[in-house]
């Protein structure tokens, strides 16, 4: 008999699957995504697909990078809205410099890559200072690209005002123009990286990751390479963040400048994971919905309720009672969504069966 003390299970693999069905998970999460390729284009609208959906699907992926950094290994980082305008910038360079080269997969997998190799060069500081210190630095990057994008016009195509647009876009010969469409490729797209993470997270470098973040000097001693583990987290991390940059400058915005990158950008991914679960997949998407969605439900609900306020009053209050709300869920629940989430299912699956 096979046993393990930490995790989920307590006793054994075959008992425990008698009340933790991992089947069903599976089956759920496969029925999700089957739910979302084919039962959402039958009855979404535009406003769904281009306010909703898409914006949640692509930062969603950039939660999920930043999630392998902060939650996985434990580095902290504020300069993801910097590295996704990296993502952004790079794929907009090739794809108008090279303009053979007119296929989104390639060009967003081009802007994760050098994503990736910045992320790395910021990443070198952490061999050395971590915490809040390492936040202050990567916050320096989220300057400096802010400038650099700004500054550089070569970058942006010698544009007076600095914004860049992209024209028609492709992928494989098939051109991507309507919301359902963006919404597809999007979601095909997501669904690829999150399974490419969920295996890292689950292999040899996951674990080395994790034992980085949770005791550095024992997991040196046991045999672990602080300098490649930290170095691979940055990399993995930028990857996932540059192709979401890419993918939200191309299929969301169309037209953007450095702005749209910007501290409030990274502050909202970090928030996405906090609220998410730090170290949960899960949560990464979960925070992405809360932060979606309520700010949109809360400037709704004095239309529903038919209470009169003016537009100024409805975006004050909302921005008011949005950081309570993160602020009161935090201190109920700090472990994030996940771990309700995580503690209903138990609850469900115990209730047939009381001890």
């Amino acid at each position: 008999m096979l046993y393990r003390e930490a995790g989920q299970f307590k006793t054994s693999y075959d008992a425990d699957q008698q009340i933790f069905p991992i089947v069903q998970d599976r089956v759920f999460v496969i029925a999700v995504v089957l739910a979302a390729f084919l039962v959402v284009p039958l009855f979404a609208s535009q406003y769904l697909y281009t306010e909703i959906l898409i914006p949640f699907l692509i930062l969603s992926l950039a939660a999920v990078g930043l999630n392998i950094l902060v939650g996985y290994c434990g580095q902290v980082s504020l300069g993801t809205g910097g590295f996704m305008a990296v993502g952004a910038y790079a794929a907009y360079n090739l794809w108008l410099r090279v303009p053979e080269v007119n296929n989104l997969v390639v060009v967003f997998l081009f802007g994760g890559v050098m994503s990736a190799a910045v992320g790395i060069l910021f990443g070198i500081p952490s061999l050395r200072i971590k915490g809040f210190y390492l936040a202050v630095a990567t916050l320096a990057s989220q300057f400096f690209l802010d400038w650099l994008f700004a500054r550089v016009k070569w970058l942006t195509n010698y544009t007076p005002s600095g914004s860049v647009a992209v024209g028609e876009t492709s992928v494989f010969g098939w051109k991507i123009d309507t919301p359902v469409e963006r919404y597809l490729f999007v979601l095909a797209f997501v669904v690829v990286a999150t399974l490419v993470a969920k295996n890292l997270v689950r292999g040899h470098i996951g674990r080395s990751w994790m034992a980085i973040r949770d005791m550095d000097i024992a997991a040196e001693i046991i045999g672990f390479r602080p300098l490649r583990t930290k170095l691979s987290a940055f990399a993995v991390s930028s990857f996932f963040i540059g192709i979401a940059g890419a993918m939200w400058a191309f299929l969301r915005l169309g037209a953007w400048e450095p702005l749209a990158f910007d501290i409030n950008r990274s502050f909202q991914l970090l928030f996405m994971v906090i609220i998410g679960g730090l170290g949960s997949l899960l949560g990464s998407f979960l925070g992405a919905a809360f932060i979606i969605l309520v700010p949109i439900v809360l400037n709704q609900l004095p239309g529903w309720l038919g209470i009169k306020m003016s537009v100024a009053l409805i975006g004050h209050l909302e921005f008011m009672v949005f950081g309570a709300m993160i602020v009161f869920f935090l201190i109920v629940e700090p472990h994030g969504l996940a771990r309700l989430w995580a503690v209903a299912k138990e609850k469900l699956r115990l209730w047939p069966f009381p001890h």
